[in-house]
């Protein structure tokens, strides 16, 4: 019997009129049925007890730190407070509401850092909010790499791992047009992003020997260069750079073929080469349970694989199973190195 976690997990609020609360207090609800490991919520308390009472929930809240929300989690839901920034509507995104949004993954990443928390799970965010606001990184994932570099004085390139029950799948390339996708993949890339999540895949998921099965970028893989060259003239070199040293990547594999139910016995990891080609077999495969790991950090970041779903937000009908996945495997992944106690 594992013991119990005597560090939380900070969770974000994301996007605090999107449906990030109703999936923090549905998921709370469920702690002891699903033996969820504790979480600090980082963000507005005002807005979870509007939402709760929008959704007729009743949700205790308590006001907590890292070092007794382990122990206020049975009872209530541990939250350290950020200033919202201006009243929230379900469904109705502010501007204002920008500023705290970016505190807490800030406050999260610090944490984790700190060791403090063990790991920081990541609320869905609306980017175009942020933008509006003036926040200059594409995503999540930059904004995230760009704090790890400031703390560490390190270098830090993220890579964005789509970890499912049937289906783990990594882009290459990520918030980028795909006319520029070409111009953009070069044989270091595939080869340092396959570096990274071999290692990570040894150190944080405990698979001993990862394979990566590397796609294509071209229809057939190119078809010899009948369909494009850029199969043999970067990926193809990439995957000869890694099997020289010992990282077990083989293709570039027709993308078409690769995600069928035989075909993901081979491979512990799906190497794509531009966001769609990754997401959309990994949102068919699990699309309510897939989660988003971001590698090559110095903390463990997870986040649900979907987005803020403002349609929805305060109707009581978001699901929470991406969330709780999320916190799971955090937490899992925390035990195994070394964060959680």
């Amino acid at each position: 019997m594992p013991s119990r976690p005597t560090i939380p997990l900070a969770l974000t609020q994301g996007d605090p009129a999107g449906i990030g609360p109703d999936i923090t207090l549905a998921a709370w609800l469920r702690r002891s049925e699903l033996d969820l490991p504790p979480f600090l919520f980082l963000g507005d308390p005002a807005v979870l007890a509007a939402r709760a009472s929008q959704l007729g929930l009743s949700v205790p809240l308590k006001q907590a730190d890292p070092s007794d929300a382990c122990d206020i989690f049975h009872d209530a839901l541990p939250v350290l407070p950020i200033d919202g920034g201006a009243t929230v509507v379900a469904g109705e995104p502010h501007v204002n509401t920008a500023r705290g949004t970016i505190t807490a993954i800030e406050m999260g990443v610090s944490l984790s850092m700190s060791g403090k928390t063990s790991a920081i799970v990541t609320n869905p965010i609306a980017k175009s909010v942020l933008y509006d606001a003036g926040f200059g990184f594409p995503g999540h994932t930059e904004f995230l790499a760009d704090l790890a570099t400031r703390a560490t004085g390190k270098s830090v390139m993220p890579v964005m791992l789509l970890a499912g029950p049937k289906l783990r799948a990594i882009p290459v390339t990520i918030h980028i047009p795909l006319k520029d996708v070409p111009q953009a993949l070069t044989s270091d890339l595939i080869a340092e992003t396959c570096r990274i999540t071999d290692h990570d895949l040894r150190t944080r998921f405990g698979i001993a020997k990862p394979r990566l099965a590397v796609a294509g970028l071209n229809p057939h893989a190119g078809e010899n260069g009948a369909l494009g060259k850029e199969d043999d003239e970067i990926v193809r070199p990439a995957i000869d750079i890694l099997r020289a040293e010992g990282i077990d990547a083989f293709g570039p594999l027709p993308a078409d073929t690769m995600f069928h139910d035989d075909a993901r016995l081979r491979y512990d990891v799906a190497v794509c080469m531009y966001h769609d080609q990754a997401l959309i077999p990994a949102k068919a495969l699990g699309f309510d349970d897939s989660v988003n790991v971001t590698l090559g950090l110095p903390f463990v970041r997870t986040s649900p694989d979907h987005g803020t779903a403002f349609g929805i937000a305060g109707k009581g009908i978001a699901k929470e199973t991406s969330l709780i996945a999320a916190l799971k495997l955090a937490s899992e992944i925390s035990s195994k190195t070394g964060n959680n106690h």
